[in-house]
């Protein structure tokens, strides 16, 4: 019995070790990334925000790491799913994922969404709390699905996935979950409105995604490449670090919700003006 607990703080111990060292190398982020060398916490919210009001077609991208202040594990964090089945631990305590409601962040990004200063939202999750938290179904594309949504295998009509109910009430279709697994191809549709966006947007922001996951994690480049100032909000490391124009790896919720009072107050103070206007004098902010 004591050997037994011996192992068991063993094995704790390291963990705790591992997530420090996780925790660590992710704040010298900041240190490594394009733009982001010290410049205080503070400064870098300031920035943003008036990048934000600057912006003429602002995109955001998010993945697990926003729901994790929802009470939903992440997978790659310092106590994601993957991460702990590496170190041999059971998976993360976690809720009914259908009890689970939108976070701080995900209203700060509703926010933006109703200024109509976000006009597009693209998503790797598949918990459905960007649209429980009021986001519109047009301005959002879920790249890997909705675990409460289903699809025309037809017609494409989407619908609330009910059970026992198996036929498109449009065209007589089958409905077939919307979820993507793994090897499977994102849906023609919101591949092709997500690579339109990355195309068009001037500034694109990263929330809670290691950019692990391909096809989905090509977006940001794709954006870059087309000219787009790219900022990072995420704990651990990405390939995209040395090329983003500004990093945070504080918690979403720590950064989001202030970066957007932040913005209001500058909109407050300068209203909607011209584009031309409104870039100059944000400059001068």
């Amino acid at each position: 019995m004591g050997k037994g607990r011996a192992i068991l703080q063993e094995t704790i111990d390291k963990a705790k070790t591992v997530k420090a060292e996780a925790e660590a190398q992710a704040r010298e982020v900041i240190d490594e990334a394009n733009k982001g060398k010290g410049i205080a916490f503070s400064e870098r919210i300031e920035i943003l925000a008036q990048w934000i009001l600057k912006s003429n077609h602002l995109v955001v991208f998010t993945g697990a790491g926003i729901s994790t202040e929802s009470g939903l594990p992440d997978f790659r964090g310092p106590d994601g799913i993957w991460t702990r089945e590496k170190l041999g631990l059971p998976p993360p305590e976690t809720i009914d994922w259908s009890d689970a409601q939108p976070n701080i962040a995900h209203q700060a990004i509703v926010e933006l969404q109703n200024m109509g200063t976000m006009k597009y939202l693209i998503s790797q999750n598949v918990d459905n709390l960007h649209l429980k938290s009021g986001i519109h179904p047009d301005l959002l594309a879920e790249l890997h699905g909705n675990i409460y949504k289903a699809r025309c295998g037809l017609c494409g009509f989407k619908c609330d996935a009910i059970p026992d109910i198996n036929e498109c009430p449009l065209c007589g279709g089958k409905l077939v979950s919307t979820l993507v697994n793994f090897g499977d191809r994102i849906p023609r549709k919101e591949w092709r409105d997500s690579e339109w966006h990355c195309r068009h947007c001037d500034l694109f922001i990263v929330v809670g995604s290691s950019l692990n996951v391909f096809a989905a994690a090509k977006l940001p480049q794709i954006a870059v490449n087309s000219g787009a100032k790219l900022v990072i909000i995420n704990q651990e490391r990405t390939y995209l670090d040395p090329f983003c124009h500004l990093r945070f790896t504080q918690s979403i919720g720590k950064v989001l919700p202030p970066v957007v009072e932040r913005f209001k107050k500058l909109l407050e103070k300068y209203g909607e003006l011209p584009t031309e206007e409104k870039r100059l004098n944000a400059s001068k902010v």
